[in-house]
């Protein structure tokens, strides 16, 4: 028993909606054992600022500007440099291939699997999880408890031993979410081919750079811990 771990598991998406126009989605995790998750929420405030931001800003994909582009190619190497942090994403190239007549379910439930295959690599059922999911809607609650079901019905885990929580969180509230926050904007920035932007086209180089240059764009494979990610496509 004495061997039991337990993780903070911070998770975000990026283009989920059915009918947003935007073929390509992401869902990602970033999760460290939970007892660092402290050390490394300082080490990121120090970091905001050292390069002259307040410590409450919000890094966010959206946000990634020349003007603050130093911070984040920094921000992505203390991601990258800390054996602790690990991400798990993956990546739907093209939503409009999906046929849920076919399946029997809706978009929702289609969502739970993706959000379950995204997470069964990093769960265990030897280890403990806490799992947190950035506030998107109004319907944020019901779908949190949803998740917490699918997923421990999917691992036999009826009395949430494993699954400890599957809560909300606001992004601005949490280092690691605001990580995971970048690390799916890179996903689907890189995934769709967009090069409007140079900052982030710098955080798709450095990635690339640190990761392989493939590694936003195919199935990692199965030893890959640090960064690892499914590119998932519907059956034929």
């Amino acid at each position: 028993m004495n061997n039991i771990q337990t993780f903070n598991v911070y998770c975000d998406e990026s283009c989920h909606l059915e009918h947003d126009h935007i073929p390509t989605m992401a869902l990602g995790a970033t999760y460290c054992p939970s007892h660092e998750t402290r050390n490394i929420s300082k080490s990121i405030r120090s970091l905001k600022i050292q390069h002259k931001l307040s410590n409450k800003f919000e890094a966010k994909w959206t946000k990634v500007s020349p003007a603050k582009g130093d911070f984040y190619l920094a921000l992505l190497d203390l991601f990258l440099d800390n054996d602790l942090l690990r991400f798990r994403g993956l990546v739907v190239p093209d939503k409009n291939q999906l046929d849920h007549a076919r399946f029997r379910q809706s978009h929702d439930d289609w969502y739970y699997k993706m959000y379950f295959t995204m997470l069964k690599k990093i769960v265990s059922p030897s280890d403990r999880y806490r799992i947190y999911l950035d506030i998107k809607d109004t319907r944020g609650g019901t779908k949190t408890r949803e998740l917490h079901k699918f997923l421990a019905d999917s691992i036999q885990d009826s009395s949430h031993q494993c699954i400890e929580r599957v809560q909300q969180m606001r992004s601005h509230e949490s280092e690691l979410l605001q990580i995971t926050d970048l690390l799916i904007g890179a996903l689907t920035y890189s995934n769709r081919g967009i090069v409007s932007s140079t900052a982030k086209t710098d955080m798709i180089a450095r990635l690339q750079e640190r990761l392989g240059t493939n590694a936003l764009a195919q199935t990692s494979s199965l030893n890959a811990t640090k960064f690892n990610i499914l590119v998932w496509n519907p059956q034929e």
